[in-house]
């Protein structure tokens, strides 16, 4: 009892804010009409009981007009259903698709909410495969809840209906206690319920192991389709490694978890199944057994008894409502299960920020940024970078140098402001803007003018000066491809890459722009070249640079270096850097 509280809790928090939201009125109403006519499908369902009675009895009594009034009630009946079928199905999808946007562009929005995404990566929580939860779980939450909780009215519903029914059925044909003449009233309801509540308990002694073996299902799915896109993404480096046969076993042996969870669901499901199908057949026969003997005491007609099995029928499927959706609720469970998880790690990224010492981002009136008493962890909490009284100066360009591992592209993503680790200030301009390019720049999957552009959306800046930036990074093949739609990361080499995350920077003009080793993969004149394009084409830009190569100091004028210092690296030790006399020209 206590589980179910806690997962109708679950779902309540999950779904209530829809109908809260600014398409409740859409959302209620759609909800209102859906209820509507479930329970109309259930008032026909009673009408037909009762014609049912009235058909088989003029049957019996070869009463010729009756028989073909009867044929014309059920037409209206059937035709009514079906309208009405119709229209319930395709306001439940139009309710569907209207919950499901409304969900998505809501986890959409926590998830993006600036670094949280990343940080619940960093932080390795429960919430693995956040695709799959924005998806496929969201798309099963919203159908199964409306599926399962639209079935469970329906079944009150009908068990309510169809008890009344039973009951007066039970009057025409009573059953007395052996060797008295005490009548059981209504001992067909006392039938059904019990053989319901035996059900029920039989069928979740069997198949509530399939709870945990669906929600493992979908971890091991989504692990291997993972695993398979890393593949793909990776592919250049697996080839030139010749990794195909590791990268193989690797799948294989991931692959072998959802085939090993699959045959545990299989075996669990081959004996539900047998059991309620076991008790769907018995369910047929067992009402006409018991009202067999009134039927040939002729103490009740042919109508009577089709109507009693009907009844019956109706009355035992309700109260087995957890009986034939026992699968269903499993995996709706699971379902409930994953995106509680996936809220919980939402959550626990932002609580986690507000309990724990964070890396502080201070507008300043200050023209240059400063870093104050910092100290930059990793997620463990171990210190990797300390830096005190640091400035960077307008127009400044400063090189950080350091040994590999040292924090050197931690301390930009403090900076940055997505590193929440440490402790400590940083100070950044009021109203200046930050561009950050790393070693390998990312492009959307889409066009290549708005993949350049990027995060800018279409149109914001024109092709001409699109074009113009391609050409000054060295790239004037791509600057007729603009409307070209693509998988930039994958058809350009790491070189070209870092051209194009140039030019998004001549594009944007930040007033500060951090290099994380964005020239690299150049070969040295090509990257002396566009350094002194960006001098030219950003002058009021402090550029910030971390590299390893000796050629770069000609384009700094101030070198900052992080130096060991026990277990942590310090930033410090700011000497000018020597200008090469070439470095101008």
């Amino acid at each position: 009892m206590t589980n179910i509280r806690a997962t109708l809790a679950i779902v309540w928090r999950i779904a209530a804010p829809y109908f809260r939201s600014e398409d409740k009125w859409a959302g209620r109403g759609l909800l209102a009409a859906v209820i509507a006519l479930e329970l109309s499908l259930v008032a026909i369902n009673v009408l037909v009981s009762q014609w049912q009675n009235r058909f088989f009895s003029a049957i019996q009594g070869y009463e010729l007009d009756r028989f073909v009034r009867e044929i014309w009630i059920f037409l209206v009946l059937a035709f009514t259903f079906v309208a009405l079928a119709v229209y319930k199905l395709y306001l439940n999808q139009w309710l569907q698709i209207r919950w499901r946007r409304w969900l998505t562009q809501h986890y959409l929005a926590e998830w993006l909410n600036g670094p949280t995404h990343y940080r619940m990566q960093l932080k390795g929580d429960a919430a693995d495969n956040p695709d799959q939860r924005i998806t496929e779980d969201v798309k099963s939450f919203v159908e199964q809840t409306l599926t399962l909780g639209l079935g469970l009215l329906s079944s009150v519903v009908t068990l309510a209906s169809f008890v009344v029914i039973l009951w007066g059925l039970s009057d025409k044909a009573p059953l007395h206690i052996y060797g008295t003449d005490i009548v059981v009233p209504g001992f067909l309801v006392w039938c059904a319920l019990v053989y319901a509540i035996l059900g029920t308990a039989l069928t979740h002694w069997i198949g509530s192991p399939l709870i945990n073996l669906n929600f493992e299902q979908q971890r091991f799915e989504a692990d291997f389709r993972f695993n398979l896109i890393r593949v793909r993404e990776n592919s250049e480096q697996i080839a030139l490694l010749k990794g195909e046969s590791a990268e193989r076993g690797n799948l294989l042996q991931r692959f072998g978890f959802v085939i090993g969870n699959w045959y545990a669901i299989m075996s669990r499901t081959k004996r539900l199944t047998a059991f309620t199908a076991s008790y769907g057949q018995a369910a047929v026969i067992f009402p006409y057994v018991m009202v067999a003997p009134a039927y040939f005491a002729k103490r009740i007609q042919l109508g009577d008894m089709m109507q009693t099995g009907s009844a019956f029928s109706s009355v035992q499927d309700a109260l087995s409502f957890f009986v034939s959706a026992y699968r269903s609720l499993a995996e709706w469970r699971s379902v409930i299960a994953r995106l509680d998880g996936f809220e919980m790690s939402v959550s626990s990224v932002a609580e986690t920020a507000a309990r724990e010492p964070t890396v502080a981002i201070a507008p300043t009136s200050n023209a240059a940024i400063g870093l104050e008493q910092l100290l930059v962890k990793l997620p463990n909490g171990e210190p990797l970078v300390a830096a005190n009284a640091i400035a960077i100066e307008p127009g400044e360009r400063v090189l950080v140098t350091g040994p590999s591992g040292s924090g050197k592209s931690t301390l930009f993503r403090a900076i940055a402001g997505i590193w929440p680790f440490g402790t400590g200030t940083i100070a950044i301009p009021e109203n200046a803007r930050l561009m950050m390019l790393p070693q390998r720049p990312y492009f959307p999957i889409g066009p290549l003018g708005d993949a350049v552009i990027y995060p800018a959306e279409h149109g914001v800046i024109g092709p001409d000066k699109i074009a113009e930036a391609l050409n000054a990074v060295g790239m004037p093949r791509l600057a007729k491809r603009l409307d070209e739609s693509g998988h930039w990361n994958r058809m350009l080499s790491l070189g070209e890459q870092q051209r194009l995350g140039l030019a998004r920077a001549l594009l944007h003009a930040p007033d500060y722009l951090f290099l994380d080793e964005a020239t690299a993969s150049l070969d040295e004149p090509s990257e002396a070249r566009l350094y002194r394009l960006l001098t030219e084409k950003l002058p009021q830009a402090t550029i910030v640079s971390i590299g390893h190569r000796s050629t770069l100091d000609a384009f700094h004028t101030r070198k900052v270096a992080l130096v060991k210092d026990g277990a942590i690296h310090v930033l410090g030790g700011a000497a000018p850097a020597e200008k090469a006399p070439s470095a101008a020209g």
